[in-house]
């Protein structure tokens, strides 16, 4: 199978979704209901040369590699030619797949200049209130976004997400209560 795109961003949607609705107090539900199974996610991809995968993801776990969440579990589906033929299937292949998480966005610089009135050998210049904001934004291709983020977290600890294994094990928890 060539490079087939997985749409996996839907995945984590409705995963953090459920994570949501799993750990909101009792006091913010209108009235308790048992978590929507998470027994099979539709899956699908198009390679370059025109075939097709079509199938599901049966989840099992989630794993931490640094501060990437991954999604493990079995894939189950059919590939297709593009004129439609079947050409292969698989049947409950484990795999490994990277969730794509939002993009985090980093403060830079918040600047607020008051009014400034300035006599310069005769020049008067004006200037009016100016405020000047400065945001990074990391993720996939944002390459002075990433390096900036990197930069303005280095006085924040020793760079790892203090809280994803609190995290890791409350998505495992979910998947427990699936079946």
């Amino acid at each position: 199978m060539k490079r087939a795109a997985f749409q996996l961003s839907a995945i984590a949607i409705a995963l953090v979704t459920a994570l949501a609705l799993a750990i909101a107090p009792a006091s913010a539900r209108q009235r308790p209901a048992a978590p929507a199974p998470l027994a099979s996610i539709p899956v699908s991809g198009t390679a370059e040369d025109g075939s097709t995968f079509t199938g599901t993801l049966v989840p099992s776990a989630f794993t931490a590699e640094g501060r990437q969440i991954n999604l493990n579990g079995t894939v189950s589906g059919t590939m297709r030619n593009a004129s439609g033929v079947t050409t292969g299937t698989v049947n409950s292949t484990p795999v490994s797949a990277p969730l794509a998480l939002p993009a985090a966005t980093c403060p830079i610089l918040h600047l607020t200049l008051g009014p400034l009135d300035l006599n310069l050998l005769g020049l008067k210049v004006h200037l009016d209130r100016v405020v000047l904001d400065i945001t990074a934004v990391s993720g996939p291709g944002n390459l002075l976004g990433n390096l900036l983020c990197a930069i303005a977290g280095l006085l924040n600890g020793a760079g790892n997400i203090t809280g994803l294994p609190a995290l890791i094990a409350q998505l495992n928890a979910l998947l427990g209560l699936t079946g």
